[in-house]
């Protein structure tokens, strides 16, 4: 029977469409995606190996989904930036600036700590929008607050705001490598980083 030009078409179609993944491979995916978030937010430096063992698939395996390290980075790394912005977005920020940021510390310390030095190992590979999104945004929603804390007299206005949110910054991924070192616990972390902020934030006056 002859092909019609519209069944070469749908068949031109079909072979050229990308096939759903098999459960198998998602799976895989999956394993390598929490691998690599895992070893990663401890050590920047973890290899292709140390994440495809951790994972429990084979290096070949890996890169059947991934074609390089850089690749792979780049994918966790927008995961950990999207799962960072969203859980960010449910904190209620309104009311008193000090209970205000102190809620937006705890929820970041366990994001930071989560998450780590990820974002480092990957800001190579990542694009600009990324590194954006990784630090400005984050960033913004801390010195929102410390202006509104500022203009109340909660927080000292008398060192550069910048200078405040670095220290923030400092002491959220100190208290990460801390409790990595057994210095702290993780059950403790949030508490010590909002006490931490807050008092080197409380207004002079």
């Amino acid at each position: 029977m002859p092909t019609t030009e519209a069944g070469a078409n749908v068949a031109a179609d079909d072979a050229t469409s990308p096939r759903p993944k098999r459960a198998d491979a998602l799976r895989n995916i999956e394993a390598i995606l929490g691998a690599a978030t895992r070893l990663l937010a401890v050590n920047p430096d973890a290899s292709v190996n140390e994440i495809a063992k951790e994972a429990g698939v084979g290096r070949i395996t890996l890169y059947g989904h991934f074609d390089s390290r850089a690749t792979l980075l780049r994918e966790v790394a927008d995961r950990a930036i999207a799962h960072s912005e969203k859980a960010l977005a449910h904190i209620d920020v309104g009311g008193d600036p000090r209970d205000a940021l102190g809620r937006l510390l705890e929820a970041t310390w366990h994001l930071t700590h989560r998450f780590g030095a990820l974002v480092v190992a990957a800001s190579q590979s990542l694009t600009p929008e990324q590194m954006r999104r990784a630090h400005d945004e984050p960033a913004a929603r801390v010195r929102t607050l410390l202006v509104r804390g500022r203009d109340a007299g909660e927080f000292r206005d008398d060192v550069p705001i910048d200078w405040q949110i670095s220290v923030i910054q400092a002491i959220l991924h100190g208290a990460s490598a801390a409790v990595h070192r057994g210095e702290i616990t993780a059950e403790d972390a949030p508490d010590l980083v909002r006490d931490t902020v807050l008092a080197a934030l409380a207004s002079t006056q």
